[in-house]
């Protein structure tokens, strides 16, 4: 009896004060898992995020698009409203949620459900919390985060704070009122970026199709007008070398010693590179896919496909060599510079040539081939160099505004997390 009561002690350190008339249950208690599975595959097909929770599959695709390369959903996992669907390799990092539909979902994840006279929305906000999150990182089993997985058996082992289900229920409502403010805040916001962000491109756009001289003189093109006197250019001519696609080998984890593993993940919104969650190659494996200063990368399938990012150095002593799905576009900088490639990659004629590939295409998918001939406006060095400094000037203050209103979403987020887990702990009641 002492043995059991200084294990079930060690279960509840870790968890924060909450009021004393709260109980303290294991996750076994609460909830059970549910193992059913589609007959049909018919039901509609749900995803689990870390940022949206559980949404509708379809409604992250257009029309027309298929939501999955699976042959068949036959046997996928059955969810109904209100259960917690947890993808297990990603519960450390807060990939779960309580379903809001009743649909299917991956196999491989877990679906529970919570038992009566409980809410389920207040456990699926519980669980959203850092010491929730950090507490399934802990019980989860795995060499490294990638292979991390939360098991059912540690899952129910975990004990959870549980107010009275009248508090549960005010929680919830006092939390869903503080989002819908926040929502607002977060959507108006982002509506603010996408002006700021289409004046840029408009900038852009005119900068490197039409140049910064009014009175140049100008000739049709298939790309439109464009100065008499620059060049039209398939990508393939402007290179030191033909595209490469990236290694085949994953990253491991990282070592300074070692290549540096660059992913389309760790690129941040503005464009540098993260220094966070960092992964490796070996010397061997990595070596023939170095990066130099000024290399261009191209996405070429999943959701950033057809996305550009600049690799710089920027006074970095480590060697970086970058992943499988992207393609390496080295610039020959006698025929047209890394930062004129990379914003003509941010213009809106790259936009509709990149929209034009997927119209012909039914998986959505740009290949080196493709990439390769892509038509780039050239003009002469000296002028490229003008052109980049009007940008920087044209642009410094949108920059600026667009750094400003993402930094007041970040910090809006932030005060979410915060609320939610002091409302959690009974601390706004």
């Amino acid at each position: 009896m002492i043995a059991a009561t200084e294990k079930a002690e060690n279960g509840i350190k870790w968890m924060p004060k909450v009021p004393d008339h709260w109980q303290k249950i294991r996750v076994k208690n609460l909830f059970h898992e549910i193992e059913k599975r589609s007959a049909s595959g018919k039901e509609d097909l749900l995803s689990v995020s870390q940022y949206t929770g559980v949404t509708l599959r379809k409604d992250s695709f257009e029309e027309g698009k298929e939501i999955t390369n699976a042959k068949t959903l036959k046997g996928y996992k059955i969810v109904e409203k209100g259960d917690l669907v947890v993808n297990i390799m990603l519960a450390w990092n807060g990939c779960l949620g309580i379903s809001k539909y009743n649909g299917i979902t991956s196999p491989a994840y877990c679906v529970y459900r919570v038992n009566e006279n409980y809410n389920p929305d207040y456990f699926g906000f519980l669980f959203s919390t850092s010491f929730y999150k950090g507490e399934f990182r802990k019980r989860s089993t795995g060499i490294i985060d990638s292979r991390l997985r939360l098991y059912s058996d540690a899952f129910f082992r975990i004990f959870c704070f549980v107010p009275p289900k009248d508090e549960q229920d005010g929680i919830v409502n006092l939390i869903m009122s503080e989002f819908n403010q926040i929502n607002h805040f977060i959507q108006t916001k982002q509506r603010f970026i996408e002006l700021l962000k289409e004046q840029r491109q408009s900038i852009i756009t005119h900068a490197v199709t039409k140049g910064i001289d009014e009175k140049a003189k100008m000739k049709e093109t298939v790309l439109g007008e464009i100065p008499e006197h620059w060049e039209l250019r398939r990508l393939k001519f402007c290179l030191n070398e033909k595209l490469k696609y990236g290694a085949n080998a994953s990253g491991d984890y990282y070592n300074p010693s070692w290549y540096r593993y660059i992913r389309i993940t760790d690129f941040t919104s503005a464009g540098t590179l993260d220094e966070n969650n960092k992964l490796s190659l070996s010397p061997e494996n990595g070596k023939d896919y170095e990066l130099k200063d000024g290399d261009i990368l191209l996405a070429r399938s999943g959701a950033t496909v057809g996305k550009s990012f600049q690799f710089r150095l920027v006074d970095r002593d480590e060697r970086c060599c970058y992943a499988g799905y992207l393609i390496k576009a080295s610039p020959n900088d006698e025929i047209i510079l890394s930062d004129f490639l990379y914003y003509f990659t941010l213009s809106s004629n790259y936009e509709n040539w990149k929209n034009s590939i997927f119209i012909k295409a039914t998986i959505e998918n740009i290949s080196a081939d493709k990439y390769a001939n892509l038509l780039v406006t050239l003009p002469p060095i000296e002028e490229q160099k003008r052109i980049l400094e009007h940008i920087k000037t044209e642009t410094k203050n949108l920059d600026i505004a667009i750094s400003k209103a993402e930094r007041e979403i970040e910090l809006m987020k932030e005060y979410s997390e915060s609320m939610i887990a002091e409302a959690v702990m009974g601390k706004m009641l």
